[in-house]
């Protein structure tokens, strides 16, 4: 599931980096179900980073993997 994970960020990342921000992908915690990415660049102060994390990475993993639960950013 982590290689799905990662492809579908991986599609993500030219949008975000458009806006001067980048993403990886850091881990996925199998028991919860949670995604965990950072956020670098433009996005570490941006306060629309966590609606960027939510409504957008967050729903774009889940359409392909509905399964998933959340996403953190880890700093």
């Amino acid at each position: 599931m982590q290689e799905k994970i990662k492809e579908i960020i991986e599609k993500i990342k030219p949008s975000i980096q458009a806006h001067g921000g980048d993403i990886e992908f850091v881990d996925f915690d199998e028991e919860k179900k949670i995604v965990k990415v950072r956020l670098r660049g433009s996005c570490v102060h941006c306060p629309m980073s966590e609606i960027t994390l939510k409504a957008g990475v967050l729903e774009s993993i889940k359409e392909k993997i509905p399964e998933i639960k959340g996403i953190e950013n880890i700093q």
